[in-house]
């Protein structure tokens, strides 16, 4: 932390006599300086900076409150209200095709985040992450579901839906965790995804649940708070249209679990996951307890993964046990490595990429003779697309290990320091 303490705020330095300030002196030191705080406590006489002061000099904090604050600079706090007001505008100027193509990046990006509170903070490489977004979607099925000739269901709303479908996986998540930590790396990818084929099967025989094999079955009913979200409502000169409610859910779920993991992160617990990922028998010897970090992180992770389950179930309509398979989980993965390990931001972009990656490969192909839109091409949209995630993930890991939010950082970070190099 920068402290606003300076030779230039102690304004006997500056009188040529040594003597007391005058008014005048402290008034031409007080517009030299410059920070997030404008209040001038040091020294015998006190003041205020100037408001235009504060330029230039950004990562000035005269605070640990200020220095510890979620958005720490007004540009974070400007860009973040900027991408908020976007993000509940967008959706009235949108077709329906594309609000709901942004509602199911929402989803993936609640998923990528629980995923990255796992994979990216605390190290635990995991290919589960799907078998915990079907037991969510299965939950809220089962909950807020209307039962059929197989399926059970018991009509109950959507907030308790979401309730229990954050809570079960991650009771799920704990009874599994204790052997998830006995083992790491390799040998814990090759775990969880035991974990996902073992799961697979259950759901395919648990007709009750989840409707069968090749089946499958209807999400949640979306009727929240007893409000039905299948039906137009007004809201002044607003008409807001069953698509645009349920974007809207999914983004307030999105703003407020963001919120909490970047939060988490900041804190003990946080700082424990980092530890363990750095090196965890280093951790432990300074006394964190590996066994409830590492527990801790696969329920919190479990119980993300299933709020998202839960709404994807009732964007898509219908699922089968089926989905829930090894490619989810290599996409769900691609999210944290090509968005950014470790960052909450990165997890945003990297959702939004590999959800809109194949919407612009469809806009974009016509003009690519190589890609099969219908007669000719060597290969289809669906390899493309594969081939692009295999190497952008090998490019990252080799050239970029903090993803799409490192490059960002980057070019950020040369703008700031112009025309210094560092």
């Amino acid at each position: 932390m920068t402290s606003a303490t300076s030779p230039r705020t102690t304004s006997t330095q500056d009188t040529p006599s040594g003597d007391n300030p005058t008014p005048d002196a402290t008034s031409w030191d007080t517009a030299r300086l410059t920070g997030q705080s404008r209040s001038l406590r040091t020294g015998a006489v006190g003041g205020r900076v100037r408001r235009g002061a504060g330029r230039g000099r950004p990562r000035l904090f005269t605070s640990y409150a200020a220095d510890s604050a979620l958005l720490d600079t007004p540009a974070k706090r400007w860009w973040t209200l900027a991408v908020v007001l976007l993000a509940l505008i967008v959706p009235f100027w949108l077709t329906r095709d594309l609000t709901h193509l942004l509602s199911v990046t929402l989803v993936m990006a609640i998923s990528g985040i629980g995923l990255n509170l796992l994979t990216g903070y605390a190290g635990q490489i995991s290919l589960g992450h799907p078998f915990f977004m079907a037991v969510g979607a299965y939950t809220g099925a089962v909950v807020s579901g209307v039962p059929g000739s197989i399926v059970i269901g018991w009509e109950l709303d959507l907030s308790l839906a979401l309730l229990l479908s954050a809570i079960v996986p991650g009771i799920i998540g704990l009874v599994v965790a204790p052997l998830a930590t006995r083992v790491r790396g390799l040998y814990l990818a090759v775990l969880t995804l035991g974990l996902l084929m073992l799961g697979e099967q259950v759901f395919k025989q648990w007709a009750a649940v989840t409707g069968g094999s090749g089946v499958g079955r209807a999400g949640a009913v979306p009727v929240l708070f007893g409000n039905d979200l299948t039906g137009t409502y007004a809201v002044g000169p607003l008409l807001i249209a069953p698509h645009v409610s349920l974007y809207l859910v999914c983004l307030v779920l999105l703003v407020v679990l963001a919120v909490a993991a970047r939060n988490l992160a900041r804190s003990r617990s946080g700082r424990a996951f980092a530890a363990v990922r750095d090196r965890d028998i280093a951790a432990e010897i300074m006394g964190v307890n590996l066994l409830r970090t590492k527990t801790l992180a696969f329920v919190l992770s479990s119980a993300y993964a299933g709020v998202a389950g839960c709404l994807y179930a009732i964007l898509i309509g219908r699922v089968a046990p089926e989905q829930w398979n090894i490619l989810m989980a290599i996409s769900l993965l691609a999210i944290v490595v090509i968005g950014g390990v470790s960052t909450i931001t990165g997890t945003l972009i990297g959702a939004a990429f590999v959800v809109l990656l194949p919407r612009v490969l469809e806009w974009v192909a016509p003009w690519l003779p190589f890609v099969s839109t219908g007669s000719g091409g060597l290969i289809t949209i669906f390899q493309l697309q594969s081939m692009l995630f295999g190497a952008l993930i090998v490019l990252f890991l080799i050239l970029e290990p903090r993803g799409l939010f490192g490059l960002w950082h980057r070019v950020r970070t040369y703008f700031t320091a112009w025309p210094f190099s560092y």
